[in-house]
């Protein structure tokens, strides 16, 4: 079949299309147009979560794409990852970030969050209109993840508009002049860390580098500038999705409204609701494998649907429906297995303080056009807002 995440309106809303393809078979082929090579489609929550634990799903993108003749200029550092890569590599990586996103290290960044959350929801207008993902849900991750690498204050708009360019689909030379843009100033940053070192995140990589963990000089600025672009990116549509689900659920909205402290105990349900990430990233089959009964060669790509397994109703009963009582802990929106999101417990973080501010200080928010108006970002590895107009 024709992949669907080319139509216009399956940006709009993809939960109908993933739901009639669960229906018919929950994996299978799709084709990337004349001449694409055939790439299979994941929906259901079981094939999901068997395929992010299948060790013959490799995300190593290096060796897939080695004979390609791809004529792609990705900087090595953005193409060549810790989430493109399989295990030993990958374990030695993570190993070195883990670290950082402990609960006990996001605990010391809360006061930080809460701080910068306040300092922009004070721009905000007294009964106007703003725009809550320029406002809030852009400019707080970014801020957030900058302060934890240690980014100059500076640098900060640069780095955010790199990032954001990495994420233009359809757009293959400006992804790949924003890799070389982001490569070349982590660089940089790291030649300047190691004459006036400070105590970030990256200056303890930068102390691993030069130590004896064994991370080259080209993982060092890899794994810096995947912590940036993926530790803000996703939290951004986290945020605008949740709020944007709250607004279209007028009695879970009061319900918080009036419960304020119930905010981390719904997250789960939000981020299963509508998943910051609809598309796990690359994988391909290293032999042939089976899975949900469909049989697919060794060499093919997987496109592993997190969004569609979410709203499984074999796993989450009136799965379209918001239902913040729902124990939702089971959802795949940060992954699962050894690639699972690293940063979940910071972007819950950013979340809970983000969310429990907006709601305390604007309880009257609401949207300032029909759903329906609503602009989503054009691609299918992230599913965000490019903007959400509300009324405060």
């Amino acid at each position: 079949m024709t992949d669907p995440t080319q139509d216009p309106g399956f940006l709009q809303n993809p939960y109908p299309s993933y739901a009639a393809m669960r229906s018919a078979c929950p994996v299978q082929p799709v084709s990337a147009g004349s001449g694409g090579r055939t790439s299979y489609l994941i929906t259901g929550y079981a094939e999901v979560r068997a395929a992010l634990g299948d060790a013959r799903l490799s995300k190593d993108t290096a060796v897939f794409f080695a004979d390609k003749g791809s004529r792609r200029r990705l900087h090595p550092a953005v193409a060549h990852t810790m989430l493109a890569s399989d295990p030993p590599r990958h374990t030695r990586l993570r190993k070195l970030v883990t670290k950082a996103f402990t609960t006990g290290a996001v605990r010391k960044l809360r006061p930080f969050i809460a701080r910068t959350t306040d300092d922009l929801l004070d721009e905000w207008p007294e009964g106007g209109r703003c725009d809550f993902v320029a406002g809030l849900a852009v400019p707080l991750p970014v801020m957030v993840i900058c302060e934890l690498l240690g980014v100059p204050q500076a640098d900060r708009p640069d780095v955010q508009r790199w990032s954001a360019k990495l994420f233009a689909a359809g757009e293959p030379d400006v992804i790949d002049a924003a890799s070389h843009a982001l490569a070349d100033y982590m660089t940089g940053l790291i030649a300047a860390k190691r004459l006036a070192p400070g105590d970030s995140l990256l200056d303890r990589l930068i102390a691993a580098r030069d130590g004896d963990d064994r991370l080259s000089e080209e993982e060092l600025v890899s794994l810096a500038v995947l912590l940036l672009v993926a530790g803000h990116e996703t939290t951004t549509n986290f945020l605008g999705n949740a709020v944007l689900a709250l607004l279209q659920h007028p009695d879970e909205l009061t319900h918080l409204l009036g419960n304020p402290d119930d905010v981390p105990g719904v997250l789960d349900e939000l981020l299963r609701h509508d998943s910051p990430l609809s598309t796990a990233t690359f994988r391909f089959t290293k032999e042939a494998v089976t899975l949900g009964g469909t049989d697919i060669p060794a060499g093919a790509p997987v496109l592993v649907a997190l969004g569609a397994a979410n709203r499984d109703p074999a796993r989450f009963p009136s799965p379209d429906s918001l239902d913040l009582e729902r124990d939702a802990s089971a959802h795949l929106g940060f992954g699962h297995g050894i690639h699972r999101c690293v940063g979940a417990p910071l972007a819950k973080a950013e979340a809970e303080i983000a969310l429990r501010a907006v709601l305390t200080r604007f309880p009257a928010i609401r949207l300032a056009v029909p759903p329906d108006q609503l602009t989503w970002r054009r691609t299918r590895l992230v599913r965000g807002l490019a903007s959400l107009p509300v009324l405060t």
